[in-house]
């Protein structure tokens, strides 16, 4: 081996040990009994921990567990503030990233799971990645979990489709009313600008005219919110779908559209399979 190349080996061997890593894990909806004994270790060992989490009592609970801790919640615009939620998560990832730069061992505790609706997560992973550091997710449990076991439904039985409320709205997005739709961010339904932290009745009432096209107005839906304490119990609450621009909703709510038609045999594969429509249970 001539002398370059050892001296570019060196240098990169010495890159490789001086990298910082990052690792970002979920703390779940509920206070410390819903993240992972895997997330908790990462969580007790690492040089610095990074957290946005939903309150005090969370927050509170990380810094037991590692004294070395820093909230991101100040980078959200403050009181009067008008900031975009862009400006927003770049500098959570630059703080993040600035960090790993310096060799630590990072970990980031988002709640819920940490690469679901959590833009920063992906962002920071992709660029830490670009630079050479070690960075990784471990998942958590989300909301959509906690929705699944709370109102007793198996989506597996007739199958779900997932989307964020405005994307749904601003894109040709085709729902299938034989199975279970969900809304997210359902509080931000049509706002577009990421400066706002709510919608407006009126967007909402675009929002039944929308869906009006594939489910009756007087249609059954749900307002779901996890609980976030081990006090508390999760949020169901049953209106028309007419009734929703009219309906109280927080950041966390989610729009939980059950079924409106029975799903139907698709008879041309049943005949090519060689099955009989009455072998279906």
């Amino acid at each position: 081996m001539s002398l370059k190349a050892a001296e570019i080996n060196k240098d990169s061997l010495s890159l490789q040990q001086n990298a910082g890593r990052v690792t970002f894990v979920g703390t779940g909806l509920q206070l410390a009994g819903q993240v992972s004994v895997l997330s908790k270790s990462y969580i007790e060992n690492a040089d610095l921990v990074f957290s946005l989490v939903p309150d005090g009592f969370t927050e509170r609970w990380l810094v037991s567990l590692n004294p070395n801790h820093r909230s991101l919640q100040p980078y959200y615009a403050q009181k009067d503030e008008v900031k975009n939620r862009r400006d927003t998560y770049s500098q959570m990832v630059e703080a993040i990233l600035e960090q790993v730069r310096s060799g630590l061992n990072v970990v980031v505790a988002l709640y819920g799971h940490p690469g679901v609706f959590a833009c920063v997560s992906h962002l920071s992973i992709k660029q830490a990645r670009q630079e050479g550091h070690h960075a990784q997710m471990l998942p958590g449990i989300s909301a959509e979990a906690c929705l699944w076991a709370d109102l007793g439904i198996d989506p597996g039985t007739s199958g779900h489709q997932s989307y964020e409320a405005t994307q749904f709205m601003l894109y040709q997005h085709i729902p299938n009313p034989k199975t279970h739709l969900l809304l997210w961010q359902i509080s931000l339904a049509g706002e577009h600008t990421l400066t706002e932290f709510s919608t407006t009745s009126e967007r909402l009432e675009i929002l039944v005219d929308h869906l009006s096209q594939w489910y009756p107005r007087e249609h059954e839906v749900v307002i779901y919110e996890a609980a976030t304490l081990p006090h508390l119990k999760p949020r169901i609450e049953r209106f028309s779908l007419e009734q929703l621009p009219y309906v109280e909703l927080s950041t966390i709510s989610t729009l939980l559209i059950p079924p409106s038609e029975q799903l139907a045999l698709n008879l041309d594969i049943l005949k090519r399979l060689g099955i009989e429509a009455c072998d279906i249970g």
